[in-house]
């Protein structure tokens, strides 16, 4: 068996294998970008939940999806949402 570099990318996928199903992801789902009211959003969220460190990315997830008025996510690290008020945060397992 072969070894692979070191991954952090959730499903353990080389850099080719998570190309390969981003393009997938993007025939049948919509890219959302950042705006200013997500931005606005953000600075909120990063003030009244103390967000520190890497916990900034979550919380500009967070933002487009306030700004874009979605209320699910789908991770596997639920716990990092739950801080947030009208996000219900999904792991892959419970996605029928």
């Amino acid at each position: 068996m072969a070894t692979r570099p070191e991954v952090n990318n959730g499903l353990g996928f080389s850099i080719e294998e998570a190309q390969k199903e981003i393009f997938k992801l993007e025939e049948f789902l919509e890219v959302l970008y950042e705006n200013a009211a997500s931005y606005t959003a953000w600075k909120g969220l990063v003030i009244e939940s103390r967000v520190i460190g890497v916990q900034v990315h979550d919380a500009r997830l967070v933002s487009v999806m306030k700004a874009y008025d979605i209320r699910q996510i789908v991770t596997f690290n639920t716990g990092d949402f739950t801080r947030y008020a009208g996000i219900e945060p999904i792991h892959p397992d419970k996605v029928n």
